[in-house]
């Protein structure tokens, strides 16, 4: 089971992409940005180029496209966007023991940063949609606000990306 949950949790990588989209402020504007995004799986870090910048970008869209069709209900065409992303980037598991923890499993790191990014990304997605259903993937209902959001538990809907959305959406 904890090996799931490891493997579950790459799915905070495509939250993470998504919601530096803003349409204020690009989060996801410059190369050190890029960097700063990576900061949050050490392994991802590497040389990065303009060219990963918009493989990134490129890749936000997607994974935004399978959310808007899984909270439109369009579950066949979100389930087309995940299986387009893994075909497109190999998933190439390994069994690792590092840090003094057992083994578990973690992706190869090789190739460009993007594609391991995605490569991460698309199985965390594929995995919690197919452990927790279409309904886990949701976008915010907060007025200006277009984060998207991972529900933990299925069973309650969530419908806000943060408190501070939840709060403004009615009236506190």
């Amino acid at each position: 089971m904890r090996a799931l949950v490891d493997l579950l949790s790459y799915a905070d990588l495509v939250v993470e992409l998504v919601n530096t989209r803003d349409p204020a402020v690009d989060a996801l504007r410059d190369l050190d940005t890029l960097r700063e995004l990576l900061l949050i799986r050490p392994h991802l870090m590497g040389r990065v180029s303009h060219r990963d910048l918009e493989a990134m970008r490129q890749l936000r869209q997607n994974l935004r496209a399978v959310f808007e069709a899984a909270s439109d209900g369009d579950h066949d065409r979100a389930a087309d966007g995940v299986n387009q992303l893994l075909l497109r980037h190999p998933i190439h598991p390994l069994l690792s023991n590092h840090d003094g923890r057992n083994w578990h499993l973690h992706l190869i790191e090789d190739g460009s940063v993007p594609d391991r990014y995605a490569a991460g990304a698309a199985m965390g997605l594929g995995l919690v949609i197919g452990t927790r259903g279409f309904r886990a993937l949701g976008v915010c209902d907060a007025d200006n606000c277009d984060n998207i959001l991972l529900a933990e538990d299925v069973r309650k809907t969530r419908r806000y990306c943060s408190i501070e959305c939840r709060k403004r959406s009615s009236g506190q």
